[in-house]
C-alpha cells in the first residue's frame, strides 16, 4: 500500500481545479488535506478580522465537500514545519505537496519547512497554481522581469493557458485527529458585520452569474459604485475558493458568445484585470522591497505630513469630501470597498492629505475581506505615483470623481445617510466655486463635516514635492 500524501491548503481552499490535490491523487490513494493556521499570519497587524472570518467559513465548507467525498480536512494550528512534522509521524505520510505563494513571508515560510521536511527525508513538492502563468514565465527578451503592464499584458495574453483541472471523485484520507476549526473569537478577532458567502460553491455560483450576463456590460458598468457592475470575487480569488484556470475558461466561453464589438471589449477589459492580478504578483515576486518601499526608490525621499488628526478624518469617512467618506464608511461597514473607490481614497491620502501611501496600504490590509499583499501593494504605489506606471502624475478630484461616477448620487446616499435627503448637486459640489458654497452650507445643516483640506492647494503642494525628488 502506498504511503499517505499530505496535501498542505493555504490560499486555495476549494476541490475543483486544484494542481496540487491533482498531484497528491496521481501519486497516492490515500491523502490527507490539511490546513494549518499560521501564528505567523494570524498575529500581523495587517491581519484583518473579515478576510479570517471568510477564510474560517470558506474552510467549513471545505470540510464539508471532502466529507461528501470520503475524506477529512485536517486542521492544525502552530508552527507549520513543527505541525507537519507531527502530522507525518501520526499518518506514515512521505510526501507533502502544496501550491506555492509570491509573497515575502510565505516563500520564507515554504523554504524553511521544505528544507526541515527534506532534512527528514520527506519529498516535498510545491506546485503552481495561483497564477495562469507563475514567475518566470513571462519576460522580456532579455529574460527580465517586466516593470510595465502594457508589454507584461501583451506578452501575456499571447501565451497558451491551461485547461481547469477536474474535481476529485472519492478520496481516501486516514483517521487522524484534527484541531477542531476555531471561532473568529477563538483567534483574538472580532467581527460583526455582514461579509459575502464564502467557500467553493459560493464562487462558483458568483462567476456562473457574472460571466452569464453581468461580463458584457463590465466596461460601461465598472467604474459605478452604485451598480453591480463588477464581479465580486476577489475575496473567492484572495483564498482559492476558486481556481484561475475555471476563471479564466469562464471568460474565454463568454467571449465566444458575445455578440457585438461592445460586448467582446467588456470581456477583454475584465481579462485584462486578470492580467493585472497576475502582473502586481510578478512584481512582487521579482521585486520584493516593494513590499516595504516604493518600486521607484528616488521617491523614498518623498516628504510627507503624516498629520495624525487627518488620517483618523480619512479612516472614519469625516473628510467634508462626500465620495472619499462614502468610500472609507463602505470600506468599514463591509470589509470591502468598489475599485474606483479605492483610487479615489488613495489619490485623496497621499495627494490631499499628503500622507504616506503605506499608512493607507496597511488600513485597507486590516480591513479588506479581499486584502491581497500584491494587488493592494500595487494599487497603492499607482495612485501615490510612486509605482510601476511609466506615466505616473495623476490627481484625482474627489468632487469631479463623484459627479462622473455617482451622478445621481446613489452612492453617497447609500454611506453617508446624514445627507442623504439632499438634493443631488449639494452631495457632488465641493469647490471654492458659489454653487460649492451653497452646497457646503446645506450639508452643515445636517451636522456633515466642512472639507478638511483645499484640494487645490494641496494638489500644488503635492507637485512641488514630487518634483522636488525627481
Amino acid at each position: 500500500m502506498t504511503a499517505p500524501v499530505i496535501v498542505w491548503h493555504r490560499r486555495d481552499l476549494r476541490l475543483h481545479d486544484h494542481q496540487a490535490l491533482q498531484v497528491a491523487l496521481d501519486r497516492s490513494a490515500v491523502v490527507i488535506p490539511t490546513f494549518i493556521l499560521d501564528p505567523g499570519i494570524l498575529a500581523r497587524e495587517d491581519t484583518a478580522a473579515a478576510r479570517v472570518q471568510f477564510m474560517l467559513d470558506s474552510l467549513k465548507e471545505l470540510a464539508e465537500r471532502y466529507r461528501q467525498l470520503g475524506g477529512q480536512l485536517v486542521v492544525c494550528q502552530g508552527d507549520p514545519l513543527v505541525q507537519l512534522q507531527d502530522l507525518i509521524e501520526r499518518t506514515g505520510a512521505r510526501t507533502v505537496i502544496w501550491n506555492q505563494d509570491v509573497e515575502p513571508y510565505a516563500l520564507r515560510r515554504d523554504q524553511q519547512v521544505s528544507e526541515g521536511l527534506q532534512q527528514r527525508g520527506i519529498e516535498v513538492i510545491r506546485c503552481q497554481d495561483m497564477l495562469l502563468h507563475g514567475p518566470g514565465q513571462i519576460l522580456t527578451q532579455a529574460g527580465e522581469y517586466y516593470s510595465v503592464y502594457t508589454p507584461f499584458w501583451r506578452n501575456w495574453i499571447g501565451q497558451p493557458k491551461a485547461q481547469p483541472l477536474p474535481q476529485p471523485g472519492r478520496i481516501q484520507t486516514p483517521e487522524v485527529e484534527s484541531f477542531p476549526l476555531p471561532s473568529l473569537q477563538d483567534l483574538g478577532f472580532a467581527w460583526d458585520q455582514m461579509l459575502p458567502e464564502a467557500g467553493e460553491t459560493a464562487a462558483l455560483d458568483l462567476l456562473e452569474l457574472f460571466v452569464d450576463r453581468e461580463i458584457f456590460d463590465y466596461e460601461e458598468n465598472r467604474n459605478l459604485p452604485s451598480v453591480r457592475g463588477t464581479s465580486q470575487l476577489s475575496p473567492h480569488l484572495r483564498w482559492g475558493t476558486i481556481g484561475i484556470r475555471q476563471v479564466w475558461q469562464a471568460t474565454v466561453e463568454a467571449r465566444d458568445r458575445s455578440r457585438s464589438e461592445e460586448a467582446q471589449l467588456s470581456v477583454k477589459a475584465w481579462q485584462q484585470e486578470i492580467a493585472w492580478r497576475e502582473f502586481y504578483k510578478h512584481v512582487l515576486y521579482a521585486f520584493p522591497r516593494v513590499e516595504t518601499g516604493p518600486y521607484r526608490s528616488k521617491y523614498g525621499d518623498l516628504e510627507w505630513d503624516n498629520d495624525l488628526d487627518l488620517f483618523q478624518a480619512w479612516c472614519e469617512g469625516q473628510t467634508g469630501y462626500p465620495m472619499v467618506d462614502a468610500a472609507m464608511r463602505q470600506l468599514n461597514q463591509t470589509g470591502w470597498m468598489h475599485n474606483r473607490c479605492r483610487m479615489i481614497v488613495a489619490s485623496f491620502l497621499t495627494k490631499d492629505l499628503l500622507i504616506d501611501w503605506r499608512w493607507g496600504e496597511r488600513y485597507f490590509m486590516q480591513k479588506l475581506v479581499d486584502g491581497d499583499l500584491a494587488a493592494n501593494n500595487g494599487g497603492w504605489q499607482w495612485s501615490a505615483s510612486v509605482g510601476t506606471d511609466p506615466k505616473p502624475m495623476r490627481i484625482f478630484n474627489p468632487a469631479t470623481q463623484g459627479a462622473k461616477f455617482d451622478p445621481e448620487g446613489d452612492y453617497i446616499r447609500e454611506y453617508v445617510p446624514e445627507i442623504s435627503g439632499l438634493d443631488t448637486p449639494a452631495l457632488l459640489q465641493v469647490s471654492d466655486s458659489k454653487a460649492g458654497q451653497w452646497a457646503q452650507q446645506e450639508r452643515q445643516g445636517c451636522g456633515y463635516p466642512d472639507p478638511i483640506v483645499d484640494h487645490k492647494q494641496r494638489q500644488q503642494e503635492f507637485k512641488r514635492r514630487y518634483q522636488a525628488c525627481q
